[in-house]
């Protein structure tokens, strides 16, 4: 198979293109050539902003690809702009286009009715959100499969986790607070519900999706386990080997924080459980990891990698999402009377 990888430098990105090596598949990668990245050498490189049509036109002109990834159509990546050009250069000269969405792209206003399931309504926010323009663009290349029969399929994940993850408020300063006996500072009780799936069950779909003939055309929920916060928080204690310090935080406080001060996931709003029953029936997807064993993989990486020296807060140019310890441990204190 001839797959082209639309981002391919980082996270989910960089975790589909082994997918596709491991596969013996042969991999490009587009993007703008602006974040450094350690892709083997086999990885054709083609560089060109989506935002320029111009720059794609030059890059893809005349090729043919059996499956493009497209895991790059994050709105401040592709700079809010209109998926039909990148549309009109490829239609008619890929065999499937797989989608990365969001589980972002559902009417945020369904947070706590459980299942999310695809059929419910789309995220009305428009280009200037995440999710907004995540829903735009799968109504986009919704129209363009029924008018052309343009093959793609949407993959909507909820939260990714795993190795090389560059969301800086999720695992990696969880690991942090529970290694450094640091309080976790938790609203709402703990009972927030999220969806959690790892990285490469994620890429691993899609690869598995190619060809499909019940892809295209549709949208998939691919994610893993949903757990409450309190229990996410029990099993990374359990594999770190470390008893939580979890202080919860009144809702009377939550108007007067001084910034983050828990990870956006623990948030009321993020309350959502993803089914993967359409999935499960129509592609037959399954998970290799559940949420302990997926985690253990994120903790080997991070400890592998240094991570558990970490002394400073990360923030990667993209999400913008970090921690700050000392906000959390003040808030702590706060609840606590100290």
């Amino acid at each position: 198979m001839r797959a082209l990888v639309l981002g391919g430098s980082v996270f989910v990105g960089k975790h589909t293109v082994d997918a596709l090596l491991a596969g013996a598949h042969d991999v490009a990668v587009l993007n703008r050539g602006k974040t450094p990245t350690d892709l083997p050498d086999e990885v054709e490189r083609l560089v060109a902003d989506r935002t320029d049509i111009d720059q794609l036109s030059a890059a893809l002109h005349a090729r043919e690809w059996d499956t493009v990834f497209d895991v790059s159509g994050f709105v401040m990546a592709a700079g809010g702009s209109d998926i039909s050009g990148l549309l009109d250069l490829l239609d008619g000269h890929v065999g499937h286009y797989v989608y990365v969405s969001s589980i972002m792209a559902y009417d945020q206003s369904l947070a706590g009715i459980f299942p999310w399931t695809e059929d419910l309504p789309a995220n009305p926010d428009g280009r200037g959100s995440y999710g907004g323009f995540k829903a735009l663009a799968e109504t986009g290349m919704r129209a363009r499969h029924r008018e052309t029969g343009f093959p793609v399929s949407i993959v909507r994940p909820a939260a990714i986790y795993g190795p090389d993850n560059n969301i800086f408020d999720m695992e990696l300063p969880m690991f942090l607070r529970l290694l450094g006996h640091r309080p976790i500072v938790v609203p709402h009780g703990g009972l927030v519900v999220g969806s959690y799936g790892h990285v490469d069950d994620l890429c691993e779909a899609m690869v598995a999706m190619v060809g499909n003939p019940a892809a295209p055309g549709e949208v998939f929920n691919i994610t893993g386990e949903s757990v409450t916060v309190n229990r996410y928080i029990d099993v990374l204690a359990g594999i770190v080997g470390e008893e939580p310090d979890v202080v919860y935080l009144p809702d009377s406080m939550l108007g007067d924080l001084p910034g983050p001060v828990f990870g956006h996931l623990f948030g009321v709003r993020h309350h959502a459980m993803a089914s993967i029953e359409k999935a499960q029936q129509r592609l037959g997807f399954t998970c290799r990891y559940d949420l302990r064993s997926g985690h253990e993989d994120a903790y080997e990486w991070f400890r592998r990698n240094g991570y558990a020296a970490v002394d400073r807060p990360m923030v990667d140019l993209m999400w913008k999402a970090s921690w700050d310890f000392d906000a959390e441990a003040a808030v702590a204190r706060q609840v606590r009377g100290a």
